[in-house]
């Protein structure tokens, strides 16, 4: 059963922007902590951004004043406004739901001109 499906992910310039979306399934998506994070070819995993139910938010500082994580919890989903991209934002953008534990499959991000 899928539960977490991310999308808005594309080839862009440095320089330009991008929204991540991801549309969340079950139950009691407003209490859950929500996160975006990513992973690029032969790094780690890294948090790039979270947010509470309520809408408190936490920003890795590499991408602090370029990307603002926001939720509509009428609709299941996070969002992941970026911009300024620069190419080494370029990753795979994974959602996760820190409550249940579930990961999305992921959407690239290339970062290039």
């Amino acid at each position: 059963q899928v539960r977490l499906v991310e999308s808005g992910g594309g080839l862009v310039q440095p320089g330009g922007s991008l929204r991540l979306s991801c549309a969340a399934s079950g139950r009691a998506f407003s209490i859950s902590i929500m996160g975006w994070y990513r992973q690029a070819p032969g790094k780690q995993r890294e948090m790039v951004a979270t947010i509470t139910g309520s809408g408190g938010t936490n920003y890795a500082d590499f991408v602090k004043g370029r990307f603002t994580i926001s939720r509509d919890n009428a609709k299941n989903t996070v969002y992941l406004q970026m911009n300024s991209l620069k190419p080494e934002d370029t990753a795979v953008y994974y959602c996760n739901n820190w409550r249940t534990g579930d990961w999305g499959l992921g959407t690239q991000v290339t970062v290039s001109s």
